[in-house]
């Protein structure tokens, strides 16, 4: 009887010990432990060491105040033009009322993720499969403000929501895939069609500045050429004027006449030496005998005009010609 007792306390001193152990806690940073005493909520320990009253009070709840991930799983979605789509997406939670994060819902993870799936779903049914690709933003929006509705009753703060995948089913992506590769081969054929158009364009413009220029060149050419013809017609017009002018004054002096008339019969009897050549064209006077007459008048010409051209000299004297 003795030993029956004494094992019963050695139960009872040992039970002691440990749940005197069990009371000291020790809360780590960035978490909260939630303390009943006989069922009922008590206090929140802050972060050190704290001694609960053992057989009392005990940890109920212990939260985490970090912000934390959590991920919604794939879910079924019809759109609004009943086609089947799988939508998953990562909440980001922070617990900031630990005493409303253990009491306020069983499990605030899973009540959330749910209430994030079914806004979700509600959210894809109000639109056609193209823009639930391009509304994801919508989407993540539209949970955002469902699950804010519920922040101060759950005691946590929805810092963001964001849809990963949406995954339309696999006859779906064939149809989609073949749309994409019809839309760039139909680019690629804009494109290259926009090419061969900008490429005629630039050559027409090219041919067009070439004739242009060559035009311009050409006219420029032109008036270059006319004002040197010019220039030399003036030239040798001036000359001319001056040699007529030397002649003239050479007849004029004594033996002038004689002096041309030489020159003449000189020029005459040298051409008379190139008219075997076959190239050469000559035109002669219908009497070759009369060469003699035919000096004779060019020299009377010459004094004639050298009398005009110097009044004083008088009319020139038959003798002259011999």
């Amino acid at each position: 009887m003795a030993i029956f007792i004494l094992v019963v306390w050695g139960f009872i001193f040992i039970v002691f010990i440990i749940k005197l152990a069990g009371s000291i806690r020790i809360v780590p940073t960035q978490s909260a432990f939630i303390v009943e005493r006989l069922g009922a909520y008590k206090n929140t320990l802050e972060p050190g060491f704290h001694l609960l009253v053992p057989f009392i009070e005990k940890v109920a709840f212990v939260q985490s105040l970090k912000e934390e991930a959590v991920n919604v799983p794939p879910q079924e979605c019809f759109t609004k033009d009943n086609v089947q789509v799988q939508v998953d997406g990562v909440l980001y939670l922070q617990v900031m009322d630990a005493v409303n994060a253990s009491y306020g819902v069983t499990d605030y993870r899973f009540a959330a993720t749910q209430l994030a799936q079914t806004t979700t779903r509600a959210v894809v049914g109000l639109l056609e499969l193209d823009r639930t690709f391009e509304e994801r933003e919508e989407i993540n929006n539209r949970v955002m403000q469902v699950l804010r509705e519920v922040e101060d009753q759950w005691g946590v703060q929805v810092k963001r929501f964001e849809v990963k995948n949406i995954v339309p089913p696999p006859s779906i992506r064939e149809s989609m895939e073949k749309q994409m590769s019809a839309e760039r081969e139909r680019r690629a054929l804009i494109a290259q069609s926009e090419g061969q158009r900008q490429s005629k364009i630039d050559k027409s413009e090219g041919v067009k500045m070439q004739v242009i220029n060559q035009s311009e060149g050409e006219m420029q050419r032109r008036i270059n050429e006319a004002e040197g013809r010019a220039d030399a017609i003036e030239t040798i017009g001036r000359a001319t004027a001056k040699s007529i002018e030397t002649v003239a004054a050479a007849i004029s002096v004594e033996g002038g006449a004689d002096a041309v008339r030489l020159r003449l019969s000189q020029e005459y009897l040298r051409s008379l030496a190139h008219l075997a050549d076959p190239k050469t064209k000559v035109i002669l006077p219908a009497d070759l005998s009369k060469v003699e007459d035919l000096l004779a008048s060019v020299g009377l010409s010459l004094q004639d005009e050298a009398g005009a051209g110097n009044p004083g000299s008088g009319p020139a004297t038959p003798g002259a010609d011999g």
